[in-house]
């Protein structure tokens, strides 16, 4: 069996990884990174977008507003850091 990765603490809990990476899973990603990191954008995008849609649908549920307006913040936070690796790569943003 492929010897384990293994993080440091602190990036364990940073991520919130209870188990050491499979070596097999970097071996995979760098198949084809391009559509990994398409995937994870799409990804990030559409939970900004579920967010969203909720805040759309239950205007009068103030809390669950509060509550979702920072993750949709946050998700598409994450959907540009996705696409600015792509950027830096010059792959597309396409499926």
């Amino acid at each position: 069996m492929p010897e384990k990765f293994e993080l440091p603490e602190s990036a364990k809990r940073v991520l919130g990884l209870e188990l050491p990476t499979d070596p097999r899973w970097v071996d995979l990603t760098e198949m084809d990174l391009g559509e990994i990191l398409t995937d994870h954008a799409y990804c990030e995008q559409k939970a900004a977008a579920f967010c969203m849609s909720l805040i759309q649908r239950y205007p009068d549920k103030v809390e669950l507003v509060r509550e979702l307006a920072p993750i949709v913040t946050e998700e598409w936070g994450h959907f540009r850091q996705v696409l600015a690796e792509l950027d830096k790569r010059e792959l597309p943003l396409g499926r």
